[in-house]
């Protein structure tokens, strides 16, 4: 008999994760003080629309981190690269595609839900 588990590990992306930093262009702060005023509603346009879930800014300062309610990365680079600072290339973004964990369902006995 057989008692080795054989459970799908595959994960969909639900979220992702953007960790913006700054350019050398956006670390002048003079420079970039006059792009800040429009990108903050254009964020805040992003949030009130469910695309951004979260926004953070790291404790150093050197970027920020939004959670995203998209699958795509692409799309969220496209959405991104279209703020303010993303059009003066003053700032750039990491996606990461982020998932269910996926291992927990070695805890389950029953079937996977619909």
């Amino acid at each position: 008999m057989d008692t080795q588990k054989k459970v799908d590990l595959t994960t969909p992306t639900t979220k992702i994760l953007a960790i913006g930093r700054w350019t050398e262009k956006g670390m002048i702060q003079s420079d970039r003080l006059p792009v800040m005023v429009k990108e903050v509603p254009a964020t805040v346009r992003l949030y009130l629309t469910g695309k951004i879930e979260m926004w953070y800014v790291k404790p150093d300062l050197n970027g920020v981190v939004f959670i995203m309610n998209l699958t795509d990365p692409e799309e969220a680079h496209q959405l991104l690269e279209k703020l303010p600072l993303g059009v003066a290339k003053m700032m750039e973004f990491d996606f990461i595609p982020l998932g269910p964990i996926s291992p927990l369902r070695f805890l389950l006995d029953d079937e996977p839900a619909a």
